[in-house]
């Protein structure tokens, strides 16, 4: 991932392969891909979490309650590789050397032995930051989750429904529910293709093959990105400490650290030229064409250590170890709590756009649903923001392997595809009994739920199908459960203060330093006070 700096590579990974010298033992190597996709971090391949993964004890629907809303943040899912140094600006400078080495020794072919021989005549084939195929399969399955789900139970579909139905059971039309995303492609990829699974314009019972109303049951908000502008999907925009370099990526010097720690027995077993951008063209291949000739080289512990890296990059980058986390993630936070409110947001001091959050067109506060497109980071310091204190969890900067149960680890929090969910959920009394085990809900009222009755509201949080542990948000408003539910007004109070912490104008635009020295494994809680 971070090293390969010149043709000296190349060169030392010809002698390697056509070594004569009677080899050292080989490590067991991890060849299962599934198992190897999960160890990617942030670029993992998306898999449910079970949902009692992060300690909620109690993963049932009580009776007499059922979800009479859902918001969902989305994030986009496999994408190429972006050009920066830490993800494919290395792997295209890699991969150039290969070649420039290939093309000057035609011999190539028979220069690479073993587990390298495919370098001979290797190619690097991936483009830059866009949405893939496989990754447009993965938002559509999303979107068909979201209605399987929510849809279903929210509409009271029909027997044998498969989609969204822009009418009412009499015939009227129903609103046009609003998503919002981003102007970047691969965000705005993933919206069109998520709602091709929500809204199943590709699967209507009588064919479509024209598409000519695919985008009619919905309207979009397309927020721009790239610039300093207001946008909570991409809030670094506006957060000028975020780009300041000893400030939002205070996490690069612990990464730095961490790597010899897993890469010194890759590094005796291919040498010291072997770079771990190999880890990254393995991931960003398979998520491209579904496979890559580069994931078979390592042990389970070393894929393990590789992702303890990313995990230790997004903590201190974007969560609880930098003074911009909780900055970052407020934007959202404060939208959420203005449609739970039912409040329109005309002001803000945060990277909130009030211009599109004062209006009902743009901001409605009446939807069964709410689906906004974003990415990883924003996930992250979205639930730092909240102060779920579950992941107030740093990951280790010397413990290798790495702890395989650690709380903040990336393959669960937020891989290509995450989803984190609010649930409103209304329920007949005001403790409902919780229940152990997960219920399909058939239709709405099968366990007792009266829309009718259901006055009183709870607030349930999901993380990639995972239920969150909303008692571990200080304070103890939403103390007392163990299904994860949190009355509505309690959930509120616990987040009264959210804005207070995340201190956005002095985070985001303060005039103070961080040295990297001292900053390195430090907590700052996600915030800084000045």
């Amino acid at each position: 991932m971070l090293w390969c700096s010149s043709t000296t590579a190349v060169l030392a990974l010809c002698a390697i392969a056509r070594a004569t010298a009677a080899p050292e033992p080989e490590p067991a190597l991890l060849t299962d891909i599934t198992q190897i996709s999960r160890s990617w971090g942030q670029i993992s391949t998306y898999a449910d979490n079970p949902e009692n993964y992060f300690g909620v004890e109690d993963v049932g629907l009580p009776n007499g309650c059922q979800i009479e809303q859902a918001h969902t943040l989305q994030r986009h899912a496999q994408r190429f590789p972006t050009g920066g140094i830490d993800d494919g600006g290395n792997d295209e400078r890699f991969a150039e050397k290969v070649l420039n080495f290939t093309t000057g020794h035609p011999d190539s072919l028979n220069s690479f032995t073993g587990p390298l021989s495919f370098l001979g005549s290797y190619e690097y084939i991936m483009d830059e930051s866009y949405l893939t195929g496989l990754g447009a399969a993965t938002e559509l399955a999303a979107g068909v989750a979201f209605w399987n789900r929510y849809g279903r139970t929210i509409y009271n579909a029909s027997v044998g429904q498969v989609a969204y139905n822009t009418s009412f059971p009499n015939g009227t039309s129903r609103s046009k529910p609003v998503l919002r995303t981003t102007g970047q492609s691969r965000i705005e990829n993933s919206q069109i293709n998520w709602a091709l699974g929500f809204f199943g314009s590709s699967f209507q019972v009588v064919p479509d093959p024209t598409f000519e109303n695919a985008t009619s049951p919905f309207d979009v908000v397309i927020i721009p990105e790239g610039g300093t502008e207001n946008n909570t999907l991409a809030s670094y925009d506006s957060c000028a400490n975020d780009n300041v370099d000893s400030i939002g990526y205070i996490g690069d010097p612990d990464l730095f650290s961490y790597i010899p720690r897993y890469l010194s027995d890759a590094t005796k077993r291919l040498q010291q030229y072997v770079p771990s951008d190999l880890k990254l063209i393995c991931a960003y291949e398979t998520q491209y064409i579904g496979s890559s000739d580069f994931c078979e080289l390592f042990t389970t512990d070393e894929w393990a250590g590789f992702e303890q890296t990313l995990d230790i990059l997004y903590y201190y980058d974007y969560s609880y170890g930098n003074p911009t986390g909780r900055a970052q993630g407020i934007g959202y936070v404060q939208e959420l709590i203005a449609r739970l409110m039912k409040q329109y947001i005309t002001s803000s001091t945060s990277s909130v756009n009030s211009t599109i959050t004062n209006n009902a067109e743009d901001f409605p506060l009446d939807q069964a649903f709410y689906a906004d497109f974003s990415h990883d980071d924003v996930l992250i310091s979205v639930i730092t923001a909240l102060s779920i204190d579950y992941f107030h969890s740093a990951p280790s900067l010397t413990q290798y392997p790495p702890d395989p149960k650690r709380p903040f680890l990336l393959s669960h929090l937020t891989p290509f595809g995450a989803r984190l969910i609010t649930e409103v959920i209304g329920c007949d009394c005001a403790d409902p009994k919780s229940v152990k085990k997960h219920r399909t809900q058939y239709y709405p009222t099968q366990y007792g739920y009266d829309p009718n009755t259901a006055s009183h509201k709870f607030i349930r949080m999901r993380l990639n199908n995972g239920i969150l542990p909303l008692t571990s948000i200080p304070g103890g408003a939403c103390k007392g459960r163990t299904d994860g539910l949190c009355a509505m007004d309690k959930f509120l109070e616990s987040q009264e203060q959210a804005s207070a912490r995340a201190n956005y104008q002095y985070a985001c635009f303060g005039n103070y330093t961080i040295v990297n020295e001292e900053a390195m494994g430090q907590d700052y809680d996600g915030t800084i006070s000045g």
